[in-house]
């Protein structure tokens, strides 16, 4: 029978302890400390969002990135289309030039004296 009584008083000296535990005085004491896991919840929190928006703006850049790979893509072969000999020939012949069909002339310094 005694062991029956012994029991419950650790059950209820236990009880007794956490109600202790959850104090004015324990809670008022540990302030600082529950300011602390505020703050640490207030920093997870804030870094989650920085996270998201550095996600969605690296993902803008690499959209524009792969759209100004295009627009040079396009530029160099229109420049290489328009270098070519005949297409140059076209470009210049408005402004009266034409193309040398036959050789050039070498002047030497003889034909220079006569």
């Amino acid at each position: 029978m005694q062991e029956e009584n012994i029991i419950p008083e650790k059950q209820t000296s236990q009880k007794t302890d956490w109600r202790s535990f959850l104090s004015y005085k324990w809670v008022v004491q540990n302030i600082p400390f529950f300011l602390f896991l505020a703050a640490l919840a207030v920093l997870y929190i804030y870094n989650g969002h920085y996270a998201d928006k550095l996600t969605r703006k690296i993902s803008v850049t690499e959209k524009h990135i792969k759209e100004l790979e295009y627009e040079y893509k396009t530029v160099k072969s229109e420049v290489i289309f328009r270098s070519k000999a005949s297409e140059l020939a076209k470009a210049v012949e408005q402004m009266g030039l034409k193309e040398i069909t036959e050789a050039p002339v070498l002047l030497t310094p003889d034909q220079k004296k006569k």
